[in-house]
């Protein structure tokens, strides 16, 4: 496997992929992280805020994916601020907290930005 690429950051605004209902979101979640893990390449970061941060905490069904990225090299930082506001502190399963500046910093380092 590669190394991650520095140059892709990919953000998680809500809690799942797309306007959809909130099973068929997480499911599509699930699918691409899938896809995503099975890939030769996989981006710097991914960074959640808003309702997306809900996707890092416990109960999440896409916790494997995302600790299975975790493990390549995939750096997850996850909103602090939205993790108070949720009330998820404590239950941050993967990733890291951080804060606005580094999800910023992750999107100016970043060519390439995707937002899902």
């Amino acid at each position: 496997m590669t190394e991650p690429d520095r140059s892709v950051t990919i953000l998680f605004t809500r809690n799942g992929l797309g306007q959809a209902e909130p099973e068929l979101a997480l499911l599509l979640a699930g699918g691409y992280l899938d896809l995503l893990d099975l890939e030769d390449r996989v981006p710097g970061r991914i960074c959640f805020y808003a309702e997306g941060v809900k996707l890092a905490c416990e109960g999440s069904p896409v916790l494997e994916q995302l600790g299975d990225l975790a493990a390549r090299g995939v750096q997850l930082i996850v909103c602090t601020t939205c993790l108070q506001f949720f009330d998820l502190e404590k239950k941050l399963a993967v990733g890291e907290a951080g804060n606005m500046r580094q999800i910023q910093a992750a999107q100016w380092d970043a060519a390439k930005v995707l937002s899902v």
